[in-house]
Parts: C-alpha cells; sequence; structure tokens
C-alpha cells in the first residue's frame, strides 16, 4: 500500500463550502481505492459533479487531490477552513515552506482511525 499526503474535500450538498482535510492517505494494492481518515473512496470515474472521488460507504462525493507547493489545495469553487491531521503537519509545512499554519486558514485535527478496511471487504462480499 502507498501512503501519501493528500488533500480531501467534501462535496456533496455543500456547494463548494465542504469541510477539507489534509492527511495520510494509503492506496489499496490495485490502486483503485484510497483509503483516508477511515473512510475508502473510489474514483467517479468523469460521472461526479465537482468530484473525482466517491465514499464506498455514504456515496458522497469528495475532491482528492496532491498537496500543491504553490497553494490552492481547496477546489477551485471550494472555501473554509482547512483540518490538517496532526500527523501530517511536519511534511505539509515543509512543502509548502511555512513555519507554522495560519489558524485563518488550518485547524490541526485527529486522524479518525478504525476498521474501515475490514468494513469495505465485508460490504463487498455481501454485494457480490
Amino acid at each position: 500500500m502507498k501512503r501519501r499526503l493528500i488533500y480531501v474535500e467534501l462535496k456533496s450538498g455543500l456547494a463548494d463550502r465542504g469541510p477539507a482535510w489534509i492527511g495520510y492517505g494509503e492506496s489499496s494494492k490495485s490502486g483503485r481505492t484510497i483509503y483516508f481518515n477511515d473512510q475508502a473512496f473510489q474514483s467517479c470515474k468523469g460521472r461526479g459533479i465537482g468530484a473525482n472521488y466517491f465514499d464506498l460507504e455514504s456515496g458522497d462525493e469528495y475532491w482528492i487531490s496532491g498537496i500543491k507547493k504553490e497553494g490552492g489545495d481547496r477546489h477551485w469553487a471550494g472555501g473554509g477552513r482547512i483540518f490538517v491531521h496532526q500527523d501530517a503537519i511536519s511534511e505539509y509545512l515543509e512543502i509548502r515552506g511555512y513555519a507554522e499554519l495560519d489558524p485563518q486558514d488550518y485547524e490541526v485535527c485527529e486522524v479518525r482511525s478504525g476498521n474501515v478496511k475490514e468494513r469495505i471487504n465485508a460490504l463487498e462480499n455481501q454485494q457480490a
């Protein structure tokens, strides 16, 4: 599984002002599923409305991308404070060249943990 720093923004029903997070995500062995913050996402394959992934359990749509060195992590139509996972702060600061996070733009949060891989495996086996 490949682990990397990613940007995740909820798009469903929030008029581009949904909550957003920066933290570590993992790809499945096939690369088709992204695991992040106790959630699992798969590509919308171009069918999303302002989104490129959907949550496998809730169906909510999300915008997921890598971190941009020059800023502009939010989707072009998005806005609002971004939650940064505690374990991702130092790498994010290094990528952006910041000494610290601006509290007007960012809020530090804890990573949600759980058994998302087991839940998704059970869900996929149930559907088969």
